[in-house]
């Protein structure tokens, strides 16, 4: 079984940054792809800055942080993917985007054997396998926000993913990242959303009901729970936009209203109140 040496993201938002840097961090050639050579440059910002604050946290010295950035190339031409290993698809969660890179990407990659995964947290991998023109090597690798921290992983292969793929990537996951990987079925949730998603629209659900400030169901659940962070809180630093896709897609496929994204989160959304990464949610940023 061959390890992964060249990996290829598509995106380079937090999740696609974080993969990059995780990734590069672990001794692997990166190229990351975005759809402008501005986008590009602002990939490599984030991975800069995120480097630098893990350098005055003593976790990385200078010198490792110019050779992990010396082992990314950032650039806007998918074609630069062709020799990678494999290629996780980071993009904004929205099914007819990942299906439509899938479709791209698929005939772009020159080896037999090359993964193409995608970070989706509930859109079927099995669709995005099919258009992609290589099902086997298609899975599912769900990292977390934010990635160079959080340890867990999911991964997820579909009914056509190939036994090899999948030992390949618990391989890269376990061994070559050093993170926790647990295996989920393909279905929209997988394990950690579909328990999450739930608990996140019923505290969007309380605060517009006018049950209590935001402030307070964070502060509850706190102190009261043992989180380490309040769920409003938790959805402005994942994402508003995030959020409602990620439940859609949920109450698309089970048709259970737990998962229905509340009107508040629909009306957020709409006005661009997304989070931390506009500036305003449930809390304003600076």
């Amino acid at each position: 079984m061959s390890p992964i040496q060249s990996v290829g993201v598509v995106g380079g938002g937090l999740m696609g940054s974080g993969i990059a840097e995780v990734s590069s961090r672990a001794g692997i050639t990166v190229t990351l792809v975005e759809v402008s050579a501005e986008a590009a440059a602002a990939a490599q910002t984030r991975v800069e800055g995120s480097l630098r604050r893990a350098e005055k946290r003593g976790k990385i010295d200078g010198a490792e942080v110019d050779n992990v950035l010396e082992r990314i190339t950032f650039t806007d031409d998918l074609q630069q993917l062709a020799q990678c290993d494999l290629v996780v698809e980071a993009a904004s969660e929205n099914e007819q985007v990942k299906l439509d890179l899938f479709r791209k990407i698929g005939p772009i990659l020159a080896k037999d054997d090359a993964i193409l995964a995608s970070n989706t947290s509930s859109i079927p991998i099995v669709k995005l396998g099919a258009v992609s023109g290589r099902a086997g090597h298609v899975m599912g690798v769900h990292f977390f926000n934010p990635a160079p921290v959080m340890q867990l992983v999911e991964l997820i292969p579909s009914l056509t993913t190939s036994a090899d793929t999948k030992a390949r990537m618990t391989n890269f996951i376990g061994d070559q990242l050093g993170k926790q990987a647990i295996e989920a079925t393909d279905r929209a949730g997988f394990v950690v959303n579909s328990l999450l998603v739930p608990y996140l629209m019923s505290a969007i659900r309380m605060y517009e009901a006018g049950y209590a400030s935001a402030e307070d169901i964070d502060r509850g659940m706190v102190l009261g729970c043992g989180h380490p962070m309040g769920p409003l809180a938790l959805c402005d630093l994942i994402g508003l936009d995030t959020i409602r896709a990620i439940g859609a897609s949920m109450y698309d496929e089970f048709k259970e209203q737990l998962y229905s994204p509340p009107p508040l989160l629909d009306r957020m959304v709409e006005a661009g109140l997304v989070g931390k990464k506009s500036g305003q949610g449930f809390y304003p940023y600076a």
